[in-house]
């Protein structure tokens, strides 16, 4: 209400007031641009899917690289991968790994102790030079002087795998070739291990195989000891067309 000389009182003020801020707050609002929404953080290189870590790499084989790796036959279940430290070493270190459902290469057994050949490995064999040949290698034929342990592989039992004298380091060789597998190197596959047909020729050596340990370095073979070489005999499943990746570990790592 006005007072008595016609000034309007507090009331009208107050109201008035209110007025004048509620417009000025809307004239203020109306002024100002909305602000744009967040732009959405762009994706991590190579992030991977929900449970899964970045750039896993479900084919990798351990140890073996990416050079080596296109040399394995794409229908290849199980890989028996031998590493040696130096291309010049005869010991070495073997472990069978087999692919599952998903792709991914898991260790199935091993690691085992092994021997190569005497002077350590090479990418050109020839017979005679003492080196074990590095490279990736099919697995299809089996046999040795003992009966079938229950092999899947073919096994060719024959009195002709044994063998007698001593090895480099006068360790008895006796019992060598109780069980061997025949690595396809210079050889017809599908034929016993003791066939010696070479289509490399025999200057390109043969008869490379993996066999019981007899202590000490190869001529050019793979050995692993009795009870690992009966296991991995009775693990190889031609089906999943077996091979065994050989080597120095840095050449087979590239």
């Amino acid at each position: 209400m006005p007072d008595r000389k016609g000034r309007p009182g507090p009331r009208v003020l107050t109201a008035a007031l209110c007025v004048t801020l509620a417009l000025v707050g809307y004239i203020q609002a109306s002024s100002e641009e909305p602000e744009p929404p967040p732009s959405p953080r762009p994706a991590a290189k190579n992030a991977g899917v929900a449970g899964r870590p970045p750039s896993v790499d479900l084919g990798a084989l351990p140890g073996v690289g990416p050079l080596t790796r296109t040399k394995i036959p794409d229908g290849t279940g199980q890989a028996l991968v031998v590493t040696g430290e130096t291309r010049d070493t005869h010991t070495a270190t073997a472990i069978l790994y087999e692919r599952d459902a998903g792709g991914r290469w898991r260790r199935a057994a091993g690691p085992w102790a092994a021997h190569n050949a005497l002077r350590g490995w090479t990418a050109d064999h020839t017979a005679g030079d003492l080196r074990t040949p590095t490279g990736v290698f099919r697995l299809g034929d089996a046999g040795g002087r003992l009966p079938d342990p229950g092999a899947r592989l073919p096994y060719d039992q024959d009195k002709e795998f044994a063998t007698s004298g001593t090895g480099f380091f006068g360790e008895s060789l006796e019992g060598s070739f109780d069980y061997v597998v025949a690595i396809d190197y210079n050889r017809v596959p599908g034929r016993t291990p003791l066939d010696k047909e070479r289509p490399l020729g025999p200057g390109k050596g043969g008869g490379v195989w993996l066999h019981v340990d007899h202590g000490g370095p190869t001529q050019a073979c793979v050995s692993l000891p009795r009870d690992d070489m009966r296991e991995l005999l009775l693990a190889l499943d031609p089906v999943r067309e077996p091979v065994v990746v050989m080597g120095p570990a840095a050449d087979i790592a590239r």
